[in-house]
């Protein structure tokens, strides 16, 4: 208080409620590419506060992307951003870099239409491979990675490859975990997908033993074959979408150009001037119509063109 009524015209003043205000620059991220570098000044690049997010984590991952984006554009290399369904950073990048904020934004897991993909459990299965080929991986992880990724799937393929029937000698011991006796044959991998039945359990019957002692590689097991069918719907969605995101379009295009469009969708197509027809089909207001006519258009200039 002493510091308040120091100031001239404060001497009588009482704080009421203790607390403090934020104030930090904008930059409006639909102004820059999803390199998180400017579309206006090359070699430009923003993360952070300044895109309009909010939070620690929002704010740290924008800078390992920037950073990378960065190093790369010094080096004379391709910049790269995560895809929607690649990573919760690929959604936050995506979302601003398309849509734009109007308040300061968070990452919630409900922004993230993949959310089936996009789990606790196999960040390393989406991003260690591409942090390899970024030069972010050493050694001693990429060798620990691909260790996981064989236990997995030579303990998928044994319980593939075990197979019990109704009357096979040790039925009883299956019987007594499941909530119906088994009536046909069934393999290792049939057996977990059982709702009652967890990889625990299931190598604890005699001939699915011994049990992964990587217990993390267990728990993927279970996962993948609990929620395959889950798992590869939702990787025939995203293969269709990323026929979008991988046609590329000119940033320098001028919408006028394009003949069929309304007036609406020039506009929001020049403000926004998105980098890829995937980009495009999330803006607001483009219709798949747009879309059509816009792919059209593209293919008779010559101009179709899609990343690898």
């Amino acid at each position: 208080m002493q510091i308040v009524r120091s100031m001239e015209g404060m001497q009588n003043a009482r704080i009421i409620r203790p607390g403090y205000a934020i104030e930090y620059d904008f930059f409006d991220p639909r102004d820059l590419k999803p390199t998180l570098e400017s579309k206006f000044i090359q070699g430009l690049f923003f993360a952070g506060q300044i895109n309009g997010t909010t939070g620690y984590e929002e704010a740290g991952a924008q800078g390992l992307l920037a950073g990378l984006n960065a190093g790369r554009y010094a080096s004379e290399d391709e910049g790269w951003a995560p895809r929607r369904d690649q990573a919760y950073l690929g959604v936050l990048v995506d979302d601003l870099c398309t849509l734009g904020t109007k308040e300061p934004y968070r990452m919630f897991t409900s922004r993230a239409e993949y959310r089936l993909m996009l789990r606790e459990d196999n960040a390393d299965l989406r991003l260690t491979e591409k942090g390899r080929e970024l030069g972010l991986v050493d050694d001693v992880r990429w060798a620990r990675y691909n260790d996981k990724l064989e236990q997995i799937e030579r303990e998928r393929q044994r319980l593939r490859d075990v197979w019990l029937h109704p009357h096979s000698e040790n039925v009883e011991q299956v019987n007594t975990l499941l909530k119906t006796p088994l009536s046909r044959e069934a393999n290792g991998e049939e057996l977990l997908r059982r709702p009652e039945m967890d990889y625990a359990l299931l190598t604890s019957i005699d001939a699915f033993q011994p049990p992964l002692a990587d217990t993390q590689a267990a728990e993927q097991v279970e996962i993948q074959v609990k929620y395959e069918g889950y798992i590869a719907r939702q990787q025939e969605e995203i293969e269709r979408q990323q026929r979008n995101e991988n046609t590329l379009l000119p940033l320098d295009l001028d919408y006028q150009q394009v003949s069929g469009l309304s007036n609406e969708v020039i506009a929001k197509l020049n403000d926004h001037k998105p980098t890829s027809i995937g980009q495009a089909s999330r803006i607001s207001g483009i219709t798949p119509a747009a879309i059509s006519i816009l792919l059209v258009w593209l293919k008779k200039q010559g101009l179709l063109r899609r990343s690898a």
